[in-house]
């Protein structure tokens, strides 16, 4: 909004030329929604308290029981304000990727926040149910990719098919076509990241981090996949119109933490459904929309390693009557192991941050 205000005025007063560089916008959005979030933090948590917090799940840890009882939930609407925000502020809203990343943001929001509220009004750990959910999101992320084909398949100067083509890291040109294929492609991709960043919720801070490592990292991919010189010198494939996703990356990286100001241990507020669902949803759209999906489940491995161990740990269960961990996702079968709570989120902080360095490295070993 301001971005499209001041910008015009640039040949009257030159200060405003620095708003027609995206990194500038991009550092302005992220502290845009670090102030945000920092600003309405207290307050809303305030309020959360006074409705009371959701009861702890009974099939976790018993630590878990007494030590984050009372905790509020739904923290993840201090983070999709502040994202929200920054964005529409520095944001250039005649961009239609921005809206597209901003309407699954805000519908899986959504969808968490009913789930969250469900949890805190009736005293119970279950909200929405699975299935429900699942279609809800089904449905939002299919309209997301629909709108990103098309709007990938009308640019000009894109190949044939392009649009509905996965790219595989480490090669220059190499492009598996799906063709209608891809629609449920980029729907379990959305789906799928949002998913897994709700599991890996369980511990404090032990989301956030990585989420904000993944955003980072894509804010640079963004960057050069839609630059049309940085994606040539770097035998990228050209996507017009994405590199403004950088800017609701940085948005995303301020109000992820602004909230960990309040999520450090011992939390303050968790993130729930709300902030988990939105912010795995945003991070597979921007996947989709650069082209780099395959690339998000590495920078993202570690939410991939997580919702692997549930789906691994449920289906051993079901086919032997044995589990493989002593309790999934995997960061509660590391405190089963007796390692502290600290322990077990740096160390997932330490690497998530290696997985982000071997993804950027896929933009030059090709």
């Amino acid at each position: 909004m301001l971005y499209l205000l001041l910008a015009p005025l640039a040949e009257q007063f030159q200060i405003f030329n620095v708003l027609n560089y995206l990194t500038f916008r991009t550092g302005l959005a992220w502290i845009t929604a670090f102030m945000v979030a920092l600003i309405i933090g207290p307050g809303f948590i305030r309020w959360l308290r006074s409705k009371g917090s959701q009861p702890i799940r009974t099939d976790g840890p018993e630590s878990h029981i007494v030590a984050k009882a009372g905790t509020p939930t739904m923290g993840g609407f201090i983070i999709l304000i502040g994202i929200l925000v920054g964005t529409l502020l520095w944001g250039d809203l005649t961009n239609q990727y921005l809206w597209v990343v901003i309407f699954v943001t805000a519908g899986f929001g959504a969808i968490g926040f009913i789930d969250d509220w469900r949890k805190v009004t009736r005293k119970s750990s279950e909200g929405l149910s699975g299935r429900g959910k699942l279609i809800l999101q089904s449905i939002i992320a299919l309209a997301a990719v629909i709108w990103m084909t098309d709007l990938l398949s009308d640019a000009p100067g894109v190949p044939d098919h392009f649009a509905t083509s996965v790219a595989v890291p480490f090669f220059k040109d190499l492009l598996i076509p799906l063709s209608y294929g891809f629609y449920l492609f980029g729907l379990l991709v959305i789906v799928g990241a949002s998913n897994a960043v709700n599991v890996t919720d369980g511990l404090d801070g032990l989301a956030i981090v990585p989420v904000m490592i993944a955003a980072g990292s894509f804010g640079f991919i963004a960057y050069f996949v839609g630059s049309a010189v940085y994606a040539d010198y770097l035998f990228l494939n050209f996507t017009p119109g994405t590199a403004e996703l950088a800017v609701i990356c940085g948005a995303i990286l301020g109000a992820g933490l602004g909230f960990l100001w309040f999520n450090a241990p011992p939390a303050m507020v968790f993130m729930g459904d709300t902030g988990s669902l939105s912010l795995g949803g945003a991070l597979g759209t921007i996947a989709v929309a650069v082209k780099h999906e395959i690339v998000l489940a590495i920078i993202g491995g570690l939410f991939v390693l997580e919702a692997v161990s549930v789906m691994v740990q449920i289906a051993s269960f079901k086919l032997t009557g044995k589990r493989i961990f002593k309790m999934a996702p995997i960061h509660h079968h590391f405190e089963k192991m007796g390692w502290a709570e600290p322990t077990i989120v740096i160390r997932f902080w330490i690497i998530a941050v290696v997985l982000a360095l071997i993804g950027l490295s896929t933009l030059k070993l090709r």
